[in-house]
C-alpha cells in the first residue's frame, strides 16, 4: 500500500464512525475524506463501510484495517518520539475502557495520571459492551471476572478485586426501615438485572437466596439498577465505596466476598510495549494492586 493518506483518512472513519467527525480531526473537508475512503476500496477490490444514515459501519475487512490502521499509527507515534529522542514520552490520544460500575473507582487515578502528562488527551469508554482490543477500538481495558480473559494475542494482568456491597437508600430504609444482615432480608424488595442469564455473582446470589417477587424492579444495566437504588425502589448491589459518591447511599450488608469478582488489566500484544501504554498500566497497578 502506497498511501497512508487514505489508510489514515479510513481508520479514523472506522474508528468515529462518521465523515464529519474523521473530518474534523484530520483537518480536511468531509469531501476529501469520501474520495479517500472510494479509491481505497477500489485499490483493495473491498467494501470497507456499510454507509446508512447515522454514519459509516465498518466491514470485516474495514474493522481489519482499523486493527493495522491502529496499529499503524501507534509505530509511527513512537518513531516520531525515537527520532526526537523522547521515546519514555507519554503524549497523545490514549483510550481506556472498563465497566460502567468501576468508573468513580478509576476516574480519580486518570485524573491524576493526565496531570501527570501534559499533552495527553484521554478517552474513556464504559459500558457493558466488550471493546475490541485487536481492532483498535481501546489501547486499555479494564475487564471483570472470577476467570482471567482468555482473549488471543492479549496480554493479560490481573489488578485487583472488586469488591461489591448491598446498598439502600436513606429514603428506602426511612420506609421500610434496614436490615440487620443476611437473615433479615425476608421483607425487602431489590432492585435486580432484566438479564435472567446475568453472570455477576451478585446477582446469581441474589437468584439463589431470595424470593423472586421480591425483586420488584429489574434493571437493564448498571446505570439503571444505580439510579433505581439510589431512588428508594429496592436494596441493590453497588461497587463498595459508592456512598462516598452520593451522601444519599447506605451501604446495608458488606463487602460479602461472594458477591465480588477480579479487575484485569488487558492489552493487546501490538500496543503493550508503547511509551504510552507502559506508563497507564504500570501507574493503575501501582495504585490499584493493593488496594
Amino acid at each position: 500500500m502506497d498511501n497512508w493518506d487514505e489508510i489514515r483518512t479510513a481508520y479514523h472513519v472506522a474508528r468515529e464512525g462518521t465523515v464529519s467527525r474523521a473530518a474534523e480531526i484530520l483537518g480536511i473537508h468531509h469531501a476529501t475524506v469520501i474520495r479517500h475512503i472510494d479509491a481505497l476500496e477500489d485499490r483493495l477490490k473491498a467494501k470497507l463501510f456499510q454507509r446508512h444514515a447515522r454514519g459509516y459501519t465498518p466491514t470485516e475487512a474495514g474493522l481489519e484495517l482499523l486493527r493495522v490502521g491502529q496499529a499503524t499509527a501507534e509505530q509511527f507515534s513512537q518513531l516520531q518520539s525515537l527520532i526526537h529522542g523522547t521515546s519514555t514520552g507519554v503524549s497523545g490520544e490514549l483510550v481506556i475502557t472498563s465497566l460502567t460500575e468501576i468508573v468513580p473507582k478509576i476516574m480519580p487515578l486518570l485524573k491524576e495520571f493526565q496531570d501527570m502528562h501534559e499533552g495527553l488527551t484521554l478517552r474513556y469508554l464504559a459500558g457493558d459492551r466488550v471493546f475490541k482490543l485487536e481492532y483498535g477500538e481501546a489501547h486499555i481495558a479494564i475487564r471483570a471476572g472470577i476467570r482471567k480473559p482468555e482473549e488471543p494475542d492479549n496480554v493479560v494482568q490481573e489488578l485487583c478485586p472488586a469488591q461489591v456491597s448491598l446498598y439502600a437508600s436513606q429514603s428506602y430504609i426511612e420506609a421500610h426501615g434496614r436490615p440487620e444482615g443476611l437473615n433479615d432480608l425476608a421483607s425487602h424488595r431489590f432492585v435486580g438485572s432484566d438479564d435472567a442469564e446475568a453472570r455477576a455473582p451478585y446477582y446469581q446470589w441474589l437468584s439463589a437466596h431470595v424470593k423472586p417477587e421480591q425483586i420488584t424492579f429489574r434493571a437493564g444495566g448498571y446505570p439503571i439498577a444505580n439510579a433505581a437504588i439510589c431512588a428508594g425502589i429496592g436494596l441493590g448491589f453497588l461497587a463498595e465505596g459508592s456512598e462516598a459518591h452520593r451522601p444519599d447511599l447506605v451501604k446495608v450488608i458488606g463487602p460479602v466476598a461472594e458477591w465480588g469478582t477480579k479487575l484485569w488489566l488487558v492489552t493487546h500484544m501490538d500496543l503493550h510495549r508503547t511509551a504510552k501504554v507502559q506508563a497507564v498500566a504500570n501507574f493503575l497497578k501501582g495504585r490499584l494492586s493493593h488496594a
